[in-house]
């Protein structure tokens, strides 16, 4: 590498690490099974702690049970064969503080390593072991040799970065730390595409010093703005792909325009309409309970976007029992007010089955105009598409969609076959949007076009019952618009939550099944498993409906609904606890979202520990969707502290966005993103939790540079994006 203009990221991604000194056939495998193959990648494995050489960790301050990395001087050491025929070497090591043991199992060669005199850093878990505390087969980095030799005095510096080193793949921290002092040695300055003015404006250093600053740094207040660059670019990176998403989508869009009349959605029931009045009209003035101030305001902004030539693309996030299939039916409506149809599409399809039941039960009685049937109306035609419908039937549904005689189709992702094809689709409502990610969204608005005779762009609306932080919907949902239902419909009382741990209050919870149950109502038991599992102690659907049935809940009629179940059966299973033919349903999660029985009081889920948080608070929400006090019971001891947190939260707290900040902290951002983050566009550095000033003014920044001309006087922006970006997503994205 030469050190001549300064240098892009893509150049250093075009860097094998075998050209760097000392990285032969070996290490390039061994990196490589830690995903580094090219400089750029190695540049983007971060140190996860310092030690400041000037602020010597003492090991007085060691703590039993933590992961510390400690510096200290061999003050003693052998070797010896335990009863069982394992090596042990035993080492005593010392700083002005105090001392502690380090103990090596089948590594004899450490003894070599680390004679008395040299200085070295330790990595491991303090444990303590007859009153000292000790380190077992900790890392080692030898800093001074035993003859006083400073292993490269140079690179050592005042504060040593830490990697995550692996013994795996044979790697120390020291290692990867000199690999990556020699790449950014020999790289030079590096190519700063964020302009000056930004930089200034935010109080960021430029590229090349947060480099630098994160991996050799000369002081220790140096890492807190390289890192604070360096995760702006993460945040910036994500934040443009997203906001050209839009443009393209704006650009190449060829929407329609659905005639709204805003006075029909101020109607509450009893509101005067005639069979003339719009379908939206009449829907909102025959339904049973007055809109929320939210659904109003959402409605609002829903019908801005429909009355819009540019495609809606919006997301519709609200709590459990929020209200949001109003919201959804009163978009559907207008679609077909402007003589389009609409789609609602569900990740299952027992959910499908389940909103196609609530869909003609709440839109039963309205008709729409059709001069081929005798009297030009007709009532609306609402049906269903899964992979479980049969032929005959299927056929019939496809005719339908065909020549406009059914207006509003529900089903799943066979919805997006090729055989399904639209007069004029207006609107699609995809339901638990959690469960698609961003380039399915893509594709449903790309065959909505193409599947409709019309060619027009859908607009699409797309919901989730599974709150999460704003911070991350800024980045898993940045490519829509969002709408938020905080408030609850009138009359509904908050769960009563209870975390059942002593005998008493297991009687206490089988005794409140059985009184909702002499009371008319139902219940839900929700067991982990279906079946028995060796390795999972957890309690089965099936055994547990078989328990409850001979001893607490004796007497009472107790049905069975698990994801192993054919479609039919499941189907019955849920019409006859619908219809109060089954008084308690042992169920698994197959029951998570989108089950709504209003006679349903009272849920009790088994070993509840094992549930994630969000999990938990969908399960809960299949109670409470009436105007009757509703109850919750968690059973189960968590193994862990984490377990008992997330138990607790749910007692406390009835709020799911609330709990969606409890279970951002506890799991972390990682897991929640989920397949919106892969690959190098993963927040290595950057976090939701503690960095949103940064993701706000990425952002910001992102919607200027797109708004002002496309990136297309940003080359050197748009060519590292492409570097962060597979080939199919670059093309689309800048084919313009």
């Amino acid at each position: 590498m030469s050190e001549a203009a300064p240098r892009r990221l893509r150049e250093l991604g075009d860097v094998p690490v075998a050209q760097l000194r000392n990285v032969g056939e070996k290490r390039v495998a061994a990196l490589a099974s830690l995903g580094i193959e090219s400089v750029l990648d190695l540049l983007t494995v971060y140190p996860r702690r310092y030690i400041d050489r000037t602020k010597r960790v003492d090991l007085s301050d060691l703590t039993v049970g933590e992961e510390a990395a400690v510096f200290g001087e061999v003050k003693k050491i052998g070797g010896r064969r335990t009863r069982q025929g394992r090596v042990m070497v035993d080492a005593t090591v010392s700083d002005d503080s105090g001392s502690f043991k380090v103990v090596f199992f089948n590594q004899a060669w450490r003894e070599r390593q680390l004679p008395v005199g040299v200085q070295a850093l330790f990595f491991g878990k303090v444990t303590d072991y007859k009153g000292q505390r000790q380190m077992t087969n900790p890392v080692v980095d030898v800093i001074v040799g035993p003859s006083g030799d400073e292993r490269d005095a140079s690179r050592v510096g005042r504060v040593v970065p830490i990697y995550p080193a692996s013994g795996k793949a044979g790697l120390t921290s020291w290692e990867i730390g000199g690999f990556i002092e020699e790449s950014l040695r020999r790289a030079g300055p590096l190519l700063d595409p964020v302009p000056e003015t930004v930089r200034r404006d935010l109080g960021l250093v430029d590229r090349t010093a947060s480099f630098w600053g994160i991996h050799l740094p000369e002081d220790i207040a140096d890492v807190a703005p390289a890192r604070r660059r360096l995760a702006f670019d993460e945040f910036l990176r994500l934040q443009l792909l997203l906001a050209l998403r839009r443009r393209r989508l704006e650009e190449s869009s060829a929407g329609v325009r659905h005639p709204i009349v805003e006075d029909d959605l101020d109607v509450g029931p009893g509101a005067l309409s005639v069979p003339s009045s719009s379908l939206v009209r009449r829907f909102l003035s025959n339904h049973h309970f007055a809109l929320t101030a939210a659904q109003r305001r959402v409605l609002g902004e829903i019908a801005s976007d429909l009355s819009s030539p540019l495609p809606m693309h919006r997301l519709l996030q609200g709590d459990v029992g929020s209200g949001k299939t109003i919201v959804a039916l009163t978009a559907l409506l207008a679609s077909l007010d402007g003589g389009r149809q609409g789609a609602l599409m569900a990740p299952t399809e027992v959910l499908a089955e389940q909103h196609l039941a609530s869909l003609r039960r709440d839109l039963e009685g309205l008709s729409v105009s059709d001069p081929s049937v005798l009297g030009g109306e007709r009532p609306l035609s609402i049906q269903l598409l899964t992979g479980r419908v049969r032929a005959k039937d299927r056929q019939s549904v496809l005719d339908g969609l065909r020549d406009g005689s059914v207006d509003i189709v529900v089903g799943t992702h066979a919805l997006l076959t090729d055989d399904v094809r639209f007069r004029a689709l207006g609107v699609i409502v995809i339901d638990e949007q959690h469960r698609f990610g961003v380039e399915q969204r893509a594709a449903l608005r790309d065959k909505g076009r193409e599947r409709s005779d019309e060619a027009a762009d859908p607009d699409l609306l797309v919901m989730t019952a599974t709150p999460i932080p704003r911070t991350a919907a800024m980045v898993v949902f940045g490519d829509l618009d969002r709408s938020v239902l905080d408030e609850m419909p009138r009359g509904r009382l908050p769960i009563m939550t209870e975390w059942a741990q002593s005998d008493d209050e297991l009687r206490d919870c089988w005794q409140r099944v059985r009184d909702e149950v002499a009371a008319g109502r139902r219940a839900y038991v929700i067991c982990p498993l279906v079946e028995d599992s060796e390795r999972v102690e957890a309690t089965s659907a099936v055994e547990e409906r078989t328990r409850l049935a001979l001893e607490e809940l004796r007497g009472l009629a107790l049905g069975l609904l698990h994801g192993q179940m054919k479609g039919p059966e499941k189907e019955e299973v849920m019409a006859q606890f619908r219809a109060g033919e089954i008084d308690v349903l042992v169920a698994t999660v197959v029951i998570e979202v989108g089950v709504d029985v209003p006679e349903a009081s009272v849920i009790v889920i088994e070993d509840a520990w094992r549930f994630g948080l969000a999990q938990l608070h969908q399960l809960r929400g299949r109670v409470g969707r009436s105007a009757a006090q509703s109850y919750c019971y968690l059973l189960g001891t968590p193994p862990s502290e984490e377990g008992a947190i997330r138990l607790q939260a749910l007692v406390d707290s009835t709020d799911g966005f609330a709990l969606a900040e409890i279970d951002l902290n506890l799991r972390g951002e990682g897991t929640l993103l989920g397949s919106r983050q892969r690959g190098r566009s993963d927040l290595r550095l950057a976090s939701l939790r503690n960095d949103e000033d940064l993701l706000l003014a990425a952002r910001d920044v992102a919607s200027a540079m797109v708004r002002k001309d496309g990136l297309s006087a940003e080359p050197e922006m748009v060519d590292e994006l492409r570097l962060f970006v597979d080939d199919e997503e670059a093309d689309y994205l800048f084919k313009s």
